[in-house]
């Protein structure tokens, strides 16, 4: 960030007063501009015994398999950006959104919120960022071309919950040692 989105003047980074982080502070108006974490919505569709993978036909990861996934608009809730997101990808149709797993994925800013769902027909096909889109019965996964490891993560989570007929919200974070 160079400038401010209020008064235009130059921004500096530096530690606000009564704060503990660096920001970036307007060198004139003193405004605070704060930097969150994106909010990724999406759904683990399933249909029967199948799972419903989306192979990407964009950056970053293209060609790899993922969850019908992506960035949250504003105005919207995190299922209501699930479901967009799924029939971007996928053109699927889904009932009965539950939340299954909220990831925190800091080094990159990110916060993965996946929802559990039913598929609602075999009626599905890629959308403009989709090569491909299939379901995949568990011992069909193609685990090593998954885009993504909150991807990996959320499968590995639904497998193991639905052999024991329970499935409650994960709550999960991936940490990576970053460089100094």
């Amino acid at each position: 960030m160079n400038y401010c989105s209020d008064c235009g003047a130059t921004v500096s980074l530096k530690i606000p007063e009564n704060d503990e982080r660096m920001r970036f502070v307007c060198d004139t108006c003193g405004m605070i501009h704060y930097q969150n974490p994106k909010i990724v919505a999406g759904v683990l569709s399933v249909r029967g015994e199948q799972v419903l993978l989306c192979r990407r036909a964009i950056a970053p990861r293209y060609g790899l398999w993922t969850l019908p996934a992506g960035f949250m608009e504003n105005g919207e809730t995190t299922d209501q950006a699930a479901a967009r997101e799924a029939h971007e990808e996928a053109n699927a149709t889904l009932r009965d959104l539950r939340l299954y797993t909220v990831i925190s994925v800091p080094h990159v800013s990110h916060v993965h919120v996946i929802y559990r769902c039913e598929l609602v027909s075999d009626d599905f096909a890629p959308g403009v960022e989709s090569l491909e889109t299939r379901l995949f019965h568990e011992h069909e996964i193609p685990w090593d071309e998954l885009a993504f490891h909150t991807v990996r993560k959320t499968l590995e989570c639904f497998f193991h919950d639905r052999k024991q007929g329970v499935f409650p919200v994960h709550n999960l974070a991936f940490t990576i040692a970053l460089p100094t």
